[in-house]
């Protein structure tokens, strides 16, 4: 699983960011603090799922490695998955794990199978969330993976640097099409 050069979006720290990115129905949604796992829980009434797409060791793209303070060949765990409300593809969520992470109480991260990744991150009294960043995505020049390749347009996503134990980890959302509920204020 090496995704060294594939493309990515070029993100941009929230205060700094282009405003068309932060501005308009997603905003909140984008600069929340929160779990947004708990969030989209509570939105779709119980009717939340995770699809794994893929879950392995890896290389994280370059951008991922510079975040995270990573040597060039250092493996990491790479997660993707689809957050899915009400049957609905809402949310296309990567997570990188380095393998130094990936240690202690920590271990755990390598199973996660289909539970949320979130639910696991803001339930633990340790956790400590770093900026967030923010990104505009054109499908067309930047696919998303199988299964979400059919998706054209531009989407919007944020990614955060957490930390558990003093150990990193990275998780970036990109918001799909089919999330609209924006406005509402769970």
């Amino acid at each position: 699983m090496t995704a060294l050069h594939h493309p990515e979006p070029r993100w941009h720290c929230h205060r700094h960011a282009p405003q068309l990115i932060a501005r308009g129905p997603l905003r909140a949604w984008l600069l929340d603090r929160g779990s947004l796992t708990g969030r989209l829980m509570r939105l779709s009434r119980g009717q939340f799922r995770v699809q794994v797409i893929q879950q392995g060791m890896g290389r994280p793209r370059l951008s991922e490695q510079r975040l995270l303070a990573m040597a060039p060949r250092q493996q990491a765990l790479i997660r993707e998955v689809i957050l899915l409300g009400n049957g609905r593809p809402w949310v296309y969520a990567r997570s990188v794990i380095p393998q130094k992470t990936l240690s202690g109480r920590l271990r755990r991260l390598r199973k996660l199978d289909n539970r949320p990744l979130g639910a696991l991150l803001f339930s633990d009294p340790h956790l400590h969330r770093g900026p967030i960043e923010l990104a505009q995505q054109d499908t067309r020049a930047t696919p998303l993976p199988e299964p979400l390749q059919y998706l054209r347009g531009v989407i919007s996503g944020r990614r955060s640097l957490f930390w558990l134990d003093g150990k990193p980890l990275l998780v970036c959302e990109m918001f799909l099409p089919e999330f609209t509920p924006y406005n509402n204020p769970l």
